[in-house]
């Protein structure tokens, strides 16, 4: 199992086991922990699948235009590498789709410097979550991309 820093909690043990941490407390059995919480999960991460209908194009739109570093999985399939991600969970009766968010600090900024790459966004709008508009891919899907005005899921190591 490995260890990921995850707020201001320490999970142990498979997580069985939760204490909150102030200062230099350790947490016996899993190491020196300094005022961040610390977790053994089994999961590693995170795998995203974006369906399209030009995969190809979606594909370069990842690359040349959000700057997305990529792997070969074989035969020109790529697998693109993501910032760090949160997963949430919402009541919906159609649960067949799924939907996938960037998250920016500045979203009026970060719009405008996809506008200068000519993507066009949705008009921006202001949710009690976060300041959000919407990038349609070249291959007809669409992803998010919004602000957060609500606390992070995971620890920010650069901005």
């Amino acid at each position: 199992m490995a260890e990921y820093h995850v707020g201001g909690q320490l999970q142990c043990c498979g997580g069985l086991r939760v204490c909150w941490l102030a200062g230099l407390e350790r947490w016996l059995g899993c190491g020196v922990v300094m005022g961040v919480r610390k977790a053994k999960f089994m999961i590693f991460g995170a795998h995203v699948i974006v369906s399209s209908k030009d995969a190809a194009a979606d594909r370069a739109f990842l690359r040349e235009v959000l700057g997305l570093s990529s792997v070969d999985a074989g035969h020109g399939w790529l697998i693109f590498a993501l910032p760090p991600a949160e997963v949430a969970v919402h009541p919906a009766e159609d649960t067949s789709g799924h939907e996938l968010y960037f998250m920016c600090d500045d979203l009026k900024a970060e719009v405008s410097a996809l506008g200068k790459k000519s993507v066009h966004c949705s008009e921006m709008q202001e949710a009690r979550w976060g300041s959000i508009t919407h990038i349609r891919l070249p291959g007809g899907g669409a992803v998010g991309l919004y602000q957060p005005k609500h606390p992070l899921a995971f620890t920010r190591t650069s901005s």
